[in-house]
């Protein structure tokens, strides 16, 4: 599954791996593919050094990534207490109540709320790129389109690829403009934050906005016959993040999340702004659909709605709280059926990969060649 950025990348197979586990991403790369660790809840940056120190010392010196969250845009002069004070009281009270209804624990006096949605201000990001540009990262890859031009430069002048996701033509075009090297068309289907448009109509139509940048397809792709339909359309690789989710490498805190996962269909899912504001595929819980009923006070906008419920996720997965737990996970959660180590989701990827070609060229007749 090899490509020209691949071979550029110098990594075997076209199949770049989001994940927040250092552990799979490092796996991801030392099984042929390309490893790209999610920075987005690495507040403090002495943790982000430490897990890259890991990686560093188990990735068998393959290469590998980094994913931020940083908009191309800032406001200037805003805290983290100035955005809490613009919550309205009525969100607080359907957050309570809510909780209340399912009986959900509160935490123990002191006890941090756990991960709060730091990661989406750009002061964060700007700190995580401190640290990560001492390491050799071979790609910075940015998750709210392109990054800003001083950060593209930055990365540029250490021999770094920057890749940004793009849920249209439209914005595919802008990072092109932008001065990205890689443009990540995700789908629809895709877990976490997406677009309205998807895999199989957007991916053609980003390769062609862009061309010559290569495209990579996101979204609904699990198996090796989607990996060759991807590169079909034109892209040069494919970006898979929910796939490894139930990897045997990955530390999901909550065994409960990942027998749900296992469980689900990928008609489980469902696009809401519950977790942070702007619509993000994820399994569909009683919490996702009391934030969608109409009769709710609807969710606020990023970077509020993260604020506002961060304790009370933080509450409802340290209990387990099964009708309320939930996680970003996109429509191919339908695939993941089994919990198995990343090489043995490369193994079939590969297999399947190959014997999608080979039904290709029977059907051109061109068996043998």
């Amino acid at each position: 599954m090899q490509t020209e950025l691949s071979k550029t990348l110098g990594v075997e197979h076209a199949v770049f791996g989001f994940t927040p586990f250092p552990a799979v991403a490092a796996a991801i790369s030392r099984a042929g593919g390309f490893g790209v660790l999610g920075a987005v809840r690495y507040t403090a940056p002495d943790d982000l050094k430490r897990d890259l120190d890991w990686i560093e010392a188990h990735i068998d010196g393959k290469p590998y990534g980094l994913d931020v969250v940083m908009p191309a845009k800032k406001v200037e002069g805003v805290s983290e207490a100035d955005v809490e004070a613009m919550i309205p009281e009525g969100h607080r009270q359907f957050v309570r109540d809510t909780l209340a209804k399912h009986g959900v624990p509160e935490l123990a006096d002191g006890e941090a709320s756990g991960w709060r949605i730091t990661g989406w201000m750009e002061q964060v990001a700007r700190t995580q790129l401190d640290v990560a540009f001492d390491y050799p990262i071979r790609l910075l890859a940015n998750a709210l389109g392109s990054p800003p031009a001083d950060v593209v430069a930055r990365a540029h002048d250490r021999g770094v690829l920057v890749a940004a996701l793009a849920g249209s033509a439209r914005h595919a075009v802008k990072h092109k403009e932008a001065g990205i090297d890689i443009v990540v068309a995700q789908g629809y289907e895709a877990g976490g934050h997406t677009g309205e448009i998807a895999t199989m109509v957007l991916t053609p139509e980003v390769v062609d906005a862009v061309a010559p940048l290569p495209v990579l397809a996101a979204g609904g792709i699990g198996s090796g016959r989607q990996v060759a339909a991807a590169l079909s359309l034109g892209a040069q690789g494919v970006w898979l993040g929910s796939l490894w989710l139930t990897v045997t490498e990955a530390d999901l805190s909550s065994p409960a999340v990942t027998r749900k996962l296992l469980a689900a269909g990928s008609g489980d899912t469902v696009r809401s702004r519950a977790l942070t504001g702007k619509p993000a595929r994820q399994l569909r819980t009683e919490w996702t659909d009391a934030w969608d009923d109409p009769s709710g006070p609807g969710t606020l906008p990023m970077p509020l709605q993260g604020l506002l419920v961060a304790e009370a996720l933080t509450r409802i997965q340290k209990y387990e709280v099964e009708p309320l737990l939930g996680t970003p996970v996109g429509q191919i959660v339908g695939r993941m059926t089994s919990e198995r180590s990343v090489q043995a989701v490369f193994d079939d990827l590969t297999r399947g990969f190959e014997q999608a070609v080979d039904h290709l060229n029977r059907i051109a007749g061109r068996s043998g060649t």
